[in-house]
């Protein structure tokens, strides 16, 4: 796979990803709900200080080590993708390395400057762009969710026990493009290493010797 390829999926993820984060930001209030026209899909805005799928991490001293967490992977994964490429591994395991680092890289530009150039998002005030003031400083800017898939809502039946009678929902969590990018990365990583991995066996080699030398029943061999 050629690294223009990579570079090409990379892109075009993070453009994506950061033209649908841009809009919601600027466009919804927080805590916004749009709802598609399918009952399974509404735009949700959201913001988190944590790792994906809203998860948190040790305050702000822990945004700030997560974040120069993401920043140390991005810088290794560039290497490592260049690495591959260049030794020809497996076309799908290199498509699931850029679809990680795409991920990670479109998560890490919001934690590093969206506090620097979005004003803070409120239940009655729409966020603007390069405002001259940011919400946070460099490294502490939220990521940006919106992706809500509530396919299911029900409740737990009465007779299990703790969770009896309590509402259920199937699929809770509120997400965005580089969530989803990293999650299908790993996803079909986990589903296909044996054959992304699979060790090419030489090819026997067999080589014939041409003579010219005539072959009787007279000759001994000694």
């Amino acid at each position: 796979m050629k690294l223009r390829n990579v570079i090409f999926i990379i892109a075009l993820i993070i453009i994506v990803d950061q033209a649908l984060k841009i809009w919601i930001k600027t466009s919804f209030h927080f805590g916004d709900t749009e709802v598609s026209g399918l009952s399974w899909f509404k735009l949700y805005f959201i913001e988190n200080k944590g790792m994906a799928w809203g998860w948190e991490f040790g305050g702000e001293w822990g945004k700030m080590l997560l974040t120069l967490f993401r920043l140390a992977a991005v810088i290794f994964g560039t290497w490592y993708l260049g690495k591959i490429v260049r030794q020809k591994y497996n076309k799908g395991f290199i498509v699931c390395a850029a679809l990680i680092y795409a991920g990670a890289l479109g998560n890490l530009i919001d934690s590093m400057f969206y506090g620097l150039i979005f004003e803070e998002s409120g239940y009655n005030h729409i966020a603007k762009i390069f405002p001259g003031h940011g919400y946070a400083g460099f490294l502490h800017g939220r990521v940006v969710d919106m992706l809500y898939f509530p396919i299911v809502k029900s409740h737990f039946p009465s007779w299990l026990p703790f969770i009896g009678g309590r509402d259920f929902e199937f699929f809770s969590p509120i997400f965005n493009i580089a969530d989803a990018s990293i999650s299908t990365g790993v996803i079909i990583l986990l589903l296909f290493q044996k054959r992304f991995f699979k060790r090419q066996q030489p090819k026997e080699e067999h080589h014939t010797v041409e003579t010219s030398a005539e072959v009787s029943d007279e000759m001994q061999v000694s």
